[in-house]
């Protein structure tokens, strides 16, 4: 089986001037590619191991299959076991010995040096993927319910501006990066985004508070099936949202 670099530069749709003089974030996977007299299989989430350390992969309640045609299997088995896989095992490699290794990742948020570029990437890395893949669902998406939907109409006004303004900020967000809806420190919900594998927990974050739904929009997520075309894969990622996990998530916290 020959092996191959892929190589995602946060820039990669943008080949402006300006865009050379942004400080580029690269990503670096091995990933495995059939031969010619190979065919391409889909493994099983459960055969997915991550080296020992202070934190586990989330299980994937579902097969990789499960939420097609929205996201496809490939898609979702390169995800979730080679880029998690890779940002679970170096951050726990980065944690090893350190005396934030025993701590809450909320915690280790709290104390993060924004300049040690390898716990901040790993530590993100990690911690965005897992709640992407705990919020989606097959036979999903549709609307939220009870407590949280009464929260995004009266923060939002609507469900339909709540999803254009999370549309919006996952559409423009430059590059690679995430979108978000989180709970702030006063309890209301927001939408915002943001760069590589920063998230609103990070220090100095441009909007700050508990996520409890998010997109990966970096392009591993999406380009094997719909290429260029990211507002696409955004319109279906509402088909696979897990309302129900998201307002659990939701009730943890305001609770906090």
């Amino acid at each position: 089986m020959k092996k191959v670099i892929l190589i995602v530069l946060s820039s990669i749709f943008f080949l402006s001037i300006g865009s050379c003089k942004r400080k580029k974030y690269t990503e670096v996977v091995e990933v495995p590619l059939p031969s010619k007299e190979e065919k391409m299989t889909i493994g099983l989430p459960e055969d997915v191991k991550a080296d020992a350390g202070a934190f586990e992969l989330l299980k994937l309640p579902y097969n990789y299959d499960a939420l097609a045609p929205n996201i496809d299997a490939m898609t979702m088995e390169l995800h979730y076991s080679k880029h998690y896989l890779t940002y679970t095992n170096n951050l726990n490699k980065a944690l090893a010995g350190n005396e934030l290794e025993s701590l809450p990742i909320e915690d280790i948020f709290k104390k993060l040096d924004l300049n040690n570029a390898d716990l901040r990437n790993n530590l993100g890395g990690y911690y965005n993927h897992t709640l992407y893949f705990d919020i989606m669902a097959p036979k999903a998406g549709g609307k939220p319910s009870d407590t949280l939907a009464s929260a995004i109409d009266k923060d939002f006004g609507s469900f339909d501006n709540f999803k254009i303004q999370f549309e919006d900020a996952a559409i423009k967000q430059f590059g690679s990066g995430w979108a978000w809806l989180i709970v702030d420190k006063a309890g209301k919900l927001q939408v915002t985004s943001t760069p590589n594998q920063d998230n609103p927990l990070m220090p100095r974050a441009l909007v700050a508070g508990t996520p409890i739904l998010a997109i990966d929009v970096w392009e591993h997520a999406y380009y094997l099936n719909y290429q260029n075309k990211r507002k696409k894969y955004i319109e279906a990622f509402f088909n696979v949202i897990n309302w129900k996990k998201v307002g659990e998530k939701y009730e943890e916290a305001i609770k906090k």
